[in-house]
C-alpha cells in the first residue's frame, strides 16, 4: 500500500489543490511581473518572463515532474517556487490595485500552506534521487 504522504512509488505528494494554487500563482507572476516592470524597462519585463518560465522548465527535481533538462536538488525547486510567489506578490502590489494585491497575497499564502508536504518531500530529494526500475533490487 502506498504511503499517503507520498505518491505511489515515492513520487511527489503533490495534491490537486496544491498544484492548482501553485499554477495560479505562477500565472499571476508571469502576468504581474512584466506588467510592473514594463514602464521601467521593457527588456527587463521580457527577461522576467523568460526567467520565471524558463528556470522551472529547465531545472527540475527527479521524481517531481515528468520532464526536465537539468536535475537539481529539491531545495532548488523550492527556491524556484518561492521566487514565483515573491514575484507574484511584489509585482501585484506595484502593478495592480490594493484589493487585487491582497487577493494575490492570500493566494500565495494558501499556496505556501498547501505546498508544505511537497516541500518536505523535496528537501529529501537530490539530483540523483531516482527510483530503481521496478523489479530490480539494489544491494548496498
Amino acid at each position: 500500500m502506498p504511503n499517503p504522504r507520498t505518491g505511489p512509488g515515492g513520487e511527489s505528494p503533490d495534491s490537486r489543490l496544491a498544484s492548482g494554487l501553485r499554477a495560479s500563482s505562477e500565472l499571476v507572476a508571469w502576468i504581474a511581473t512584466p506588467w510592473a516592470l514594463w514602464s521601467f524597462s521593457i527588456p527587463l519585463a521580457i527577461l522576467s518572463v523568460v526567467v520565471l518560465i524558463g528556470l522551472p522548465t529547465v531545472f527540475t527535481t527527479p521524481g517531481d515532474k515528468a520532464h526536465g533538462v537539468v536535475p537539481v536538488p529539491g531545495v532548488v525547486t523550492i527556491a524556484l517556487v518561492i521566487l514565483q510567489l515573491l514575484a507574484a506578490v511584489a509585482s501585484s502590489w506595484v502593478a495592480w490595485t490594493t484589493p487585487v494585491a491582497i487577493a494575490v497575497t492570500a493566494l500565495a499564502a494558501a499556496c505556501v500552506i498547501t505546498e508544505l508536504p511537497r516541500w518536505r518531500w523535496l528537501t529529501r530529494r537530490g539530483p540523483t534521487s531516482r527510483r530503481p526500475p521496478r523489479g530490480i533490487a539494489h544491494r548496498r
